[in-house]
């Protein structure tokens, strides 16, 4: 049958979707992804090898009115009708944000069952104008809505790409000392300025047992890259294969994006989390460290601590017993199947 999945913007957006849409080619069916003009969908799902179309998708400022961006949602709606039309999917799946928006919408609008899959702990902003006449909401985490949304949820985990290399292969294959410890560090898909300025002078005392893998994003490459040239068993990257950084890991320093935490959940890697300020993405991330947190499977850091930032990763690093605690407690809360879940939650409701 004919699916539609749309979301982008970021690669929390557009990871899930994309293992649901291979996983749903996979079963036979024919899946088109609908994203944003410009965001990294646009390279990322070709790619990938899945149909893509492109719609224009304004983002939403909380702070300011932005009329240019009022006027491009304006267009990718009215694109969005037009797209239904040709695409005449049998349901469409939304993993959210402002590039996500249009199709859900129009496919609501016109009849046309809409399931939503919430990563993070709170409903992000699309979700909650789309959740009222959603069919269905897939709930990454665990955790409670509203009464009138309780109904149609089913925790269903976070789509993650299900694979994993050996630890000792891995590390050899990215060029660093098997039988050392490997910290990864990762700030999301496009980096953190916060962890590269921040890590590279925190990390260099413990560099005698652990060797770091860094990266950067590709605009923060350039600066860490030159601070860390001298640091022996210190590498940064732009970019890395993260099924490969994840396997090679035993330790990590990441943001507190939902599919960051579920690759670590489901990786079975030891993290200090460090959320965005809640003005930034309006406390999502800090909502997600707190879940994973009450389960005591991770640690938390505020970057506007230094120093309990730097005491936090000085537990990681140096205590075990440790990270083989939150290892035990991540395995809890791994989501594993999570892709075959949402994609059969699909076909049923296309059904």
């Amino acid at each position: 049958m004919k699916i539609a999945v749309t979301g982008g913007g970021s690669g929390g957006h557009i990871f899930p979707a994309l293992a649901v849409a291979r996983r749903l080619i996979q079963l036979g069916h024919e899946v088109s992804y609908v994203g944003a003009e410009g965001g990294m969908e646009t390279r990322l799902v070709p790619e990938a090898g899945v149909p893509f179309h492109a719609l224009p998708a304004g983002k939403y400022n909380r702070n300011t009115l932005q009329p240019r961006e009022a006027w491009k949602a304006v267009r990718g709606l009215i694109g969005a009708r037009a797209l239904l039309r040709r695409l005449r999917p049998r349901v469409v799946l939304s993993t959210g944000g402002f590039a996500g928006f249009p199709l859900a919408f129009a496919a609501e609008n016109a009849g046309v069952p809409v399931v939503l899959l919430e990563q993070n702990a709170t409903l992000g902003l699309a979700n909650r104008w789309l959740a009222p006449r959603a069919r269905r909401i897939a709930l990454a985490m665990d955790v409670s809505l509203p009464r009138k949304l309780a109904f149609k949820t089913l925790v269903t985990g976070m789509p993650v790409r299900e694979d994993r290399r050996e630890a000792h292969a891995a590390k050899e294959s990215l060029g660093f000392d098997p039988e050392r410890p490997l910290l990864l560090v990762m700030g999301g898909s496009q980096g953190s300025l916060a962890l590269n300025r921040a890590l590279p002078d925190l990390l260099e005392p413990f560099l005698g047992d652990w060797q770091v893998l860094h990266q950067t994003g590709e605009r923060g490459f350039e600066e860490v890259h030159g601070q860390v040239t001298g640091l022996a068993g210190y590498r940064a990257e732009a970019f890395v294969d993260a099924v490969t950084a994840w396997s090679a890991a035993d330790a990590a320093v990441t943001r507190a994006g939902a599919t960051t935490l579920a690759e670590a959940a489901y990786h079975g890697v030891p993290l200090l989390a460090v959320p965005l300020p809640a003005s930034v993405d309006g406390g999502a991330q800090e909502h997600n460290a707190r879940f994973y947190a009450t389960h005591e499977a991770i640690l938390v850091a505020d970057q506007e601590k230094p120093g309990e930032f730097a005491a936090q990763l000085e537990r990681l690093l140096e205590d075990a017993g440790l990270r083989a605690h939150l290892q035990a407690r991540l395995a809890e809360l791994s989501p594993a199947g999570a892709t075959e879940r949402l994609a059969h939650l699909l076909l049923e409701v296309a059904e």
